[in-house]
């Protein structure tokens, strides 16, 4: 993996995870859509490369991605990492956690960052239409904690050769507290709005479970409130803390047997220096912390002539180990 070196001129953290959104406002390419029914009646949908029917497809490695908080395909690191993938040759997917794709899931339960159970099934379609490939699965943010928990509770039989994490909040409690102070509350009042527009449409199934109405979820202010109000009861735990002690990745790093690099930046304006392991890693984690690169933003280059890191880097790493690259 080189070393990333922000781009000159844009090295501050705010512009690294912003100008993304403004360098990429359509998608790469277009998707093949699959909708994936869930065990329990609901659905996810994937977004894939391209037609894996396609007897063309059987043979190349499998990319997987899974997003971040209230993120889909059409955001920028997202259809970019997979349109990167599949240039060099592999199948790219991403599983859409419920209500993320545009559409409403049908039960009130939706997704948080150690909700494993839907990651599974997936996996354990993809393995059985494709029990022979290699799969190296990358997470971004609230997906990259979550691949953590997966890949510590399902250790043994993961259906995954290697994976990578990218701006993971792997200390949620205090990540949920970064992002209430100072510019940082813009991308709060960007997800927040999100998460309760979400909310609202599916309110006649939260109210079914949860003592909850409109005006109530219009009137949150904070992220810790959403998941004090709605994650955690919804989901099963007591409170917020409870959730974020459960769910947080940090310390079931040591847990994981699979090849994992971990990629973070210091002036990620989301993170605090509370996602930074201060223990012993194992020797199959590779863990990168970089000086700059914001939140999911790491653009290298040239002012001029920004370069998205990631989709550069990921797939020459996985192309250099010959089981996994193979093709």
């Amino acid at each position: 993996m080189p070393h990333f070196t922000a781009a000159r001129g844009i090295h501050h953290a705010h512009v690294q995870t912003l100008l993304p959104r403004l360098l990429r406002r359509k998608p790469l390419f277009s998707p093949y859509w699959q909708t994936l029914d869930t065990p329990d009646g609901d659905f996810v949908d994937l977004a894939w490369s391209a037609n894996p029917n396609d007897t063309k497809q059987h043979n190349k490695p499998i990319f997987i991605l899974f997003h971040g908080l209230e993120g889909s395909f059409y955001s920028p690191y997202a259809n970019g990492l997979m349109h990167a993938f599949a240039q060099k040759g592999w199948l790219a997917v991403m599983m859409h956690f419920r209500g993320c794709s545009g559409k409403p899931n049908r039960q009130a339960r939706a997704y948080h960052s150690g909700e494993t159970e839907d990651p599974r099934w997936f996996l354990s379609q993809l393995q059985q239409q494709f029990p022979h490939q290699c799969k190296v699965a990358v997470g971004i943010s609230l997906g990259g904690n979550m691949l953590v928990n997966y890949l510590a509770q399902y250790r043994d039989d993961p259906w995954l050769n290697a994976a990578t994490i990218v701006s993971a909040p792997l200390d949620l409690a205090a990540c949920a507290d970064r992002i209430e102070q100072g510019f940082s509350r813009i991308y709060r009042e960007y997800l927040l709005s999100s998460l309760k527009h979400n909310a609202r449409k599916k309110h006649a199934l939260l109210s079914s479970i949860l003592d909850l109405d409109e005006r109530q979820i219009s009137g949150i202010t904070r992220l810790r409130d959403f998941d004090d109000m709605i994650t955690a009861p919804l989901h099963g735990f007591a409170h917020a803390q409870d959730y974020y002690q459960q769910c947080s990745g940090l310390n079931k790093l040591p847990q994981i047997q699979v090849p994992l690099q971990v990629i973070h930046a210091k002036d990620d304006p989301f993170m605090t220096d509370a996602v930074i392991p201060r223990f012993v890693l194992p020797n199959n984690i590779d863990y990168r912390l970089f000086e700059n690169g914001g939140h999911v933003g790491f653009l290298s280059g040239h002012i001029l002539k920004p370069r998205f890191w990631l989709e550069d880097a990921l797939p020459a790493y996985y192309e250099s180990w010959p089981a996994l690259g193979s093709k």
